[in-house]
Protein backbone atom coordinates (compact mmCIF):
# COMPACT_ATOMS: atom_id res chain seq x y z
CA UNK A 1 0.00 0.00 0.00
CA UNK A 2 1.41 3.35 -0.99
CA UNK A 3 1.74 6.18 1.53
CA UNK A 4 -1.30 8.40 1.86
CA UNK A 5 -0.50 11.50 -0.12
CA UNK A 6 -2.30 14.78 -0.36
CA UNK A 7 -3.11 15.82 -3.91
CA UNK A 8 -3.19 19.52 -3.08
CA UNK A 9 -0.08 19.70 -0.94
CA UNK A 10 1.83 22.90 -1.52
CA UNK A 11 -1.13 24.61 -3.17
CA UNK A 12 -3.29 27.38 -1.86
CA UNK A 13 -6.97 27.89 -2.45
CA UNK A 14 -7.60 29.97 -5.54
CA UNK A 15 -4.17 29.38 -7.02
CA UNK A 16 -4.34 28.08 -10.52
CA UNK A 17 -1.89 27.49 -13.26
CA UNK A 18 -2.32 31.02 -14.59
CA UNK A 19 -2.46 32.97 -11.29
CA UNK A 20 -3.63 36.59 -11.66
CA UNK A 21 -4.24 36.31 -15.36
CA UNK A 22 -6.99 33.79 -14.68
CA UNK A 23 -8.82 36.18 -12.34
CA UNK A 24 -8.54 39.23 -14.54
CA UNK A 25 -6.96 42.60 -14.03
CA UNK A 26 -7.09 44.31 -10.63
CA UNK A 27 -9.14 47.51 -10.36
CA UNK A 28 -7.11 50.71 -10.71
CA UNK A 29 -6.12 52.05 -7.31
CA UNK A 30 -4.90 55.25 -5.74
CA UNK A 31 -2.81 55.57 -2.58
CA UNK A 32 -4.16 58.08 -0.05
CA UNK A 33 -2.04 59.23 2.89
CA UNK A 34 -3.58 59.99 6.29
CA UNK A 35 -1.88 61.68 9.26
CA UNK A 36 -2.75 61.30 12.96
CA UNK A 37 -1.89 63.44 16.01
CA UNK A 38 0.96 61.09 16.97
CA UNK A 39 2.64 61.83 13.62
CA UNK A 40 1.93 58.40 12.15
CA UNK A 41 1.67 58.31 8.38
CA UNK A 42 -0.74 55.71 6.96
CA UNK A 43 -1.06 54.97 3.26
CA UNK A 44 -4.44 53.43 2.41
CA UNK A 45 -5.22 52.12 -1.09
CA UNK A 46 -8.62 53.04 -2.56
CA UNK A 47 -10.20 52.36 -5.90
CA UNK A 48 -9.94 55.33 -8.23
CA UNK A 49 -13.73 55.24 -8.49
CA UNK A 50 -14.29 55.32 -4.71
CA UNK A 51 -15.00 58.48 -2.76
CA UNK A 52 -12.06 59.03 -0.41
CA UNK A 53 -13.16 59.73 3.20
CA UNK A 54 -11.87 62.85 4.95
CA UNK A 55 -10.87 60.89 8.06
CA UNK A 56 -9.57 57.39 8.75
CA UNK A 57 -8.63 55.56 11.95
CA UNK A 58 -4.86 55.22 12.28
CA UNK A 59 -3.99 51.50 12.10
CA UNK A 60 -0.99 52.02 14.42
CA UNK A 61 -2.58 53.86 17.36
CA UNK A 62 -6.33 54.00 16.63
CA UNK A 63 -6.58 57.79 16.75
CA UNK A 64 -8.47 59.61 14.01
CA UNK A 65 -6.31 60.64 11.06
CA UNK A 66 -6.94 63.18 8.31
CA UNK A 67 -5.59 64.12 4.92
CA UNK A 68 -4.01 67.34 6.25
CA UNK A 69 -0.48 66.65 7.50
CA UNK A 70 -0.18 70.08 9.14
CA UNK A 71 -3.45 69.86 11.12
CA UNK A 72 -4.24 66.28 12.12
CA UNK A 73 -7.43 65.84 14.18
CA UNK A 74 -6.96 65.94 17.96
CA UNK A 75 -7.38 62.82 20.05
CA UNK A 76 -10.96 62.42 21.31
CA UNK A 77 -11.58 63.13 24.99
CA UNK A 78 -12.37 59.93 26.81
CA UNK A 79 -14.82 60.37 29.63
CA UNK A 80 -14.00 58.25 32.67
CA UNK A 81 -16.45 55.54 33.65
CA UNK A 82 -19.18 56.88 35.91
CA UNK A 83 -20.72 54.79 38.63
CA UNK A 84 -24.43 54.76 39.37
CA UNK A 85 -23.74 56.90 42.43
CA UNK A 86 -22.02 59.55 40.29
CA UNK A 87 -25.09 59.80 38.05
CA UNK A 88 -27.37 60.06 41.09
CA UNK A 89 -25.20 62.82 42.56
CA UNK A 90 -25.55 64.76 39.30
CA UNK A 91 -29.35 64.67 39.62
CA UNK A 92 -29.74 65.20 43.37
CA UNK A 93 -28.34 67.71 45.83
CA UNK A 94 -27.07 66.60 49.24
CA UNK A 95 -30.21 68.03 50.87
CA UNK A 96 -32.49 66.09 48.52
CA UNK A 97 -30.52 62.90 49.23
CA UNK A 98 -30.90 63.38 53.00
CA UNK A 99 -34.65 63.97 52.63
CA UNK A 100 -35.09 60.82 50.53
CA UNK A 101 -33.01 58.76 52.97
CA UNK A 102 -34.98 60.06 55.98
CA UNK A 103 -38.26 59.26 54.24
CA UNK A 104 -37.11 55.72 53.36
CA UNK A 105 -35.86 55.08 56.92
CA UNK A 106 -39.08 56.31 58.52
CA UNK A 107 -41.13 54.09 56.15
CA UNK A 108 -38.92 51.13 57.06
CA UNK A 109 -39.30 51.79 60.79
CA UNK A 110 -43.10 52.01 60.54
CA UNK A 111 -43.24 48.70 58.65
CA UNK A 112 -41.09 46.99 61.29
CA UNK A 113 -43.31 48.29 64.09
CA UNK A 114 -46.47 47.09 62.35
CA UNK A 115 -45.02 43.59 61.85
CA UNK A 116 -44.85 43.59 58.06
CA UNK A 117 -42.12 41.31 56.74
CA UNK A 118 -39.81 42.94 54.26
CA UNK A 119 -37.65 40.95 51.87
Amino acid sequence: MAGGGNAIRGSRVGAGPMGEAERGDAAPRQAVTYFCAREHRSVVPFSTEAQVPDSWDCPKCGLPASLDSDNPPPAPKIEPYKTHLAYVKERRSDKEAEDILDEALSLLRTRRKSGDIIF
